[in-house]
């Protein structure tokens, strides 16, 4: 008995020294304002679009005369922040991530423009003959993550999503906002966010490697850093479920 308590004792202190340094209390505001950027008021939109797996090229073909278009028109207060087909992961789909530029108006103002766009009207019933499903969720910034910002490549993108449960996003925010140090030395941090709309307590972190071997040395590399593997450890038990995909973007993404 002695020796399990002296065993457990590093993972009690560590647990109990956790509790001291943590940043965000989750009985004095909305999760949103806790964990968001407060400089910016950006909200970001995930499609993920299933292709019937005849029609991919055509897919990926039409986005790319058409989703330029919106990204490039000042019009329109958004921006195409990538858009990728995942190459590990489920098979044949397609992923795009939008940011919104103001908030809820700007989403609402794109909406609206779009609807009286008659390319844009004939792009998404031509697109709806090539897809099985669809679905998508508006997401917010971590406020400790990177600004996701186009880069150049080639390089391949991992979309890990987390399905947390429900109650624990403010005790994940606090945990990765100490974590995220420890992966930011191959500038493999792309961005990291939290769904307000659509499945709840999702979280999705992108990040971006030359190619897969890199992936793996990177992610080994961490487990040698002092405080890696308690933040793992304690991050663990708040997950229901989780999803890694492995992406490859199109020309047209600004994540290269």
């Amino acid at each position: 008995r002695g020796l399990v308590s002296s065993a457990s004792r590093p993972r009690e202190d560590s647990w109990l020294k956790s509790l001291f340094v943590r940043k965000v209390d989750p009985r004095k505001d909305a999760h949103s304002n806790l964990l968001a950027k407060r400089e910016t008021s950006s909200l970001y939109k995930l499609q993920i679009h299933n292709v019937k797996p005849e029609y991919l090229d055509a897919y990926n073909k039409l986005c790319q005369e058409v989703l330029p278009k919106i990204h490039e028109e000042k019009h329109y207060p958004c921006a195409l922040v990538g858009t990728w087909n995942t190459w590990y992961g489920e098979q044949d789909q397609a992923v795009h991530l939008w940011r919104y530029e103001g908030g809820y108006p700007a989403l609402t103002e794109v909406m609206s423009k779009l609807r009286q766009n008659k390319e844009f009207t004939e792009f998404r019933k031509e697109r709806g003959n090539m897809l099985l499903s669809r679905k998508n969720q508006l997401l917010l910034e971590f406020s400790f993550w990177n600004e996701p910002i186009p880069r150049e490549g080639p390089n391949i993108y991992e979309l890990r999503s987390y399905q947390l449960r429900p109650g624990t996003m403010i005790e994940w925010g606090n945990y990765w906002a100490r974590a995220i140090r420890f992966r930011q030395d191959n500038n493999e941090a792309v961005g990291g966010f939290f769904s307000q709309i659509g499945q709840l307590y999702m979280v999705h972190h992108l990040w971006a490697y030359k190619d897969l071997q890199t992936r793996e040395d990177i992610r080994n590399a961490a487990w040698h850093k002092p405080g890696w593997d308690e933040l793992v450890y304690y991050t663990v038990p708040l997950i229901q479920e989780m999803e890694s995909r492995i992406m490859i973007p199109l020309k047209i993404s600004p994540l290269q």
